[in-house]
């Protein structure tokens, strides 16, 4: 804890599910749905404006129910902020859907709605980091489900997907990424505003790859940094990775928990609070986010489950199905092609406002982000860029002991083999001393060969 009492604990989703439809219980997806609200609230969470008319309409549709004429005067959509650049024209194309094409739909199916929507945005589950390019200018970068992204503007001006990309690493404050970008080897650089933010933001990068790219969590080791003979940050993600999760979930045989729904739509006069609490907590030090996004098809799958009365209710309004069936019939390759070249996902510029958890990113003040450093700031980096060190360090400690302890095991194995403590084969036997006094002989006898050469090759 680095702040002081009282504390403010949050929820958020740190891995965001590459496909919402294999989320089993209602629970899980109201807690999805409120990190999605509150991603849309600022501006994380870029889209078109029929797009943003859609989600705001689910997210109405889910806390106030269908439209009632006698409950809902005329500007009833402007006594909530779900939005934080919210237009009149935004405001009355919110309202028509509501009116006419969610009627009828339960809070659990405007909410599933909303995911089965948001999911296929180019911007779902990213967590911004705000850096500067080569040239200065101020990207977000990020890290989902499909791999590494970079949004400038309102394009996404780059794409690498896991698969092909190599290594992540920093030096101070510059971030690197080696892959394969159009079939050639690349290196992207991008400058963060402190060495801490460059370190926080490797480390997201290192975890996010490790749990979508990964088939178990076993096959993934401690990476560095730094070169091999320099000393560098060390980090190896813990925990489960995507896959195991998806077919852990699939096993639950408990019954579904009880969803208890809190209307909790930012109105007007509590952005005024949300800004309080944002100024009173101690800021992170510019510690920048990460992420996770969504670029496959969307197939059926029989986990999802939803009341029984909301069988009957449409799940999504005309409009949008045709969208969702024009994105599901577009193929791979088209597709994948699409997504390595520049791609405009709005008519509005990428400009995450100001958040509570996990990063505060502040429209107005990334520049400043970048100046120079108070002492005091600096003293309070060094202080913490060594704990967060530190506790690399006692990590990478535990990992190198149990990796020794695996040497252990197998080199006390090969011994009692040629010792003949273990029976085994006895060709095999005699050929593996064989090698071995092979290797012996041959690392002795080299260097006296590269010495008898150099002697005959001197005048």
């Amino acid at each position: 804890m680095k702040s002081h009492p009282p504390y403010t604990m949050c929820f958020r989703v740190k891995f965001y599910p590459h496909e919402p439809l294999k989320i089993k219980e209602e629970l899980t997806r109201y807690l999805l749905y409120l990190q999605i609200k509150r991603d849309i609230f600022h501006g994380r969470l870029l889209c078109s404006f029929s797009d943003a008319a859609y989600l705001g309409a689910c997210i109405v549709q889910a806390e106030l129910g269908d439209y009632d004429p006698d409950e809902h005067p005329e500007n009833y959509i402007s006594d909530f902020e779900i939005f934080p650049k919210q237009s009149q024209k935004l405001e009355r194309k919110i309202m028509e859907i509501h009116k006419n094409d969610l009627r009828g739909q339960s809070p659990p199916v405007a909410e599933f709605n909303l995911l089965l929507k948001a999911h296929t945005l180019e911007t779902y589950g990213v967590d911004p980091h705000p850096c500067k390019d080569s040239t200065g200018t101020t990207t977000f970068l990020g890290f989902t489900a499909t791999g590494f992204v970079v949004f400038q503007g309102n394009k996404r001006i780059h794409l690498i997907k896991w698969l092909d990309v190599c290594k992540l690493k920093f030096e101070g404050k510059t971030f690197y990424v080696i892959g394969t970008q159009k079939e050639k080897k690349a290196m992207l650089a991008f400058h963060t505003s402190t060495p801490a933010a460059c370190k926080h933001l490797w480390k997201c990068g290192v975890e996010n790859q490790a749990f979508y790219k990964y088939a178990k969590s076993s096959q993934i080791k401690t990476v560095s940094s730094s070169k091999i003979f320099f000393k560098g940050s060390r980090f190896r993600y813990s925990g489960k990775v995507a896959k195991e999760v998806v077919e852990e979930s699939s096993k639950i045989q408990r019954e579904p928990p009880e969803v208890h729904r809190v209307n909790i739509t930012q109105s007007r006069s509590s952005h005024s609070l949300n800004k309080q609490l944002i100024i009173n907590m101690e800021p992170l030090q510019p510690l920048l986010p990460s992420p996770i996004e969504q670029e496959e098809e969307l197939p059926l799958v029989k986990g999802v489950s939803l009341p029984k009365e909301d069988v009957s209710a449409p799940l999504i309004s005309s409009s949008p199905v045709k969208e969702a069936q024009e994105y599901e019939d577009t193929p791979s390759e088209e597709k994948d092609k699409v997504k390595g070249e520049p791609l405009t996902i709005s008519e509005l510029t990428y400009n995450p406002s100001a958040s509570l958890l996990p990063t505060p990113v502040d429209d107005d003040e990334i520049d400043m982000l970048f100046d120079c450093p108070s002492r005091l700031e600096l003293e309070r980096e060094d202080i913490d860029s060594f704990e967060e060190l530190e506790a690399d360090e006692n990590a990478f400690l535990i990992a190198e002991e149990e990796e020794l302890k695996e040497a252990c095991r197998a080199l006390s194995w090969s011994y009692d083999i040629l010792m003949g403590h273990i029976w085994v084969n006895p060709l095999v036997k005699s050929f593996s001393r064989l090698l071995v006094v092979g290797l012996g002989l041959l690392l002795f006898v080299f260097p006296l060969l590269l010495l008898l050469l150099e002697s005959v090759s001197m005048p």
